[in-house]
């Protein structure tokens, strides 16, 4: 099922998604360096980088829901989608839940905001996974013309009349 929202052929969702996937998982880096090495300055990054992944994840989540409402009704990767997108409401209210806790005092977070974003690593895992499972066993944002040998996103069309072209 080729996705409904895309741009040079290919789905925006699953372009958008690895921004708020990386700046949040590296948050929980950068916290984790904090707890290590008792330095202020890489709370302050996570900080940031927790701001960046919210943003990320608002923005592409417009594109994931497009794609979700195409998917026909009774399906498998309807509920599988449902799953991964309350999974990932939840991801981002338990960061932005973190990164708010954290405004009065960027360079010296409590345990409970790392809590609340180590837990929303967590859940990004098995939410990533769904996605995985939509798009990988489901077929969902697979172009109907994808094979080994599929030309070009960016070609349109085939004079010789081959699969893969729109």
């Amino acid at each position: 099922m080729e996705s409904r929202a895309r741009l040079l052929g290919h789905p925006i969702h699953q372009m958008l998604v690895v921004f708020p996937l990386g700046l949040l998982g590296a948050s929980v880096v950068f916290d984790l360096l904090y707890r290590g090495l008792d330095s202020a300055q890489m709370a302050v990054v996570s900080y940031y980088l927790i701001a960046g992944g919210l943003i990320a994840g608002v923005i592409a989540a417009p594109f994931g829901t497009i794609d979700w409402l195409a998917i026909p009704k009774g399906t498998r990767a309807k509920s599988v989608g449902a799953m991964h997108a309350i999974g990932n409401v939840v991801v981002l209210a338990l960061f932005a839940a973190s990164w708010w806790m954290r405004r009065d005092a960027p360079d010296a977070p409590a345990v409970l905001e790392h809590v609340l974003s180590f837990g929303g690593a967590l859940l990004s895992l098995v939410t990533a996974w769904l996605g995985g499972e939509l798009v990988d066993r489901l077929g969902v944002g697979v172009s109907e013309g994808a094979h080994l040998d599929a030309p070009s996103s960016l070609r349109t069309h085939d004079p010789a009349g081959r699969p893969g072209y729109r």
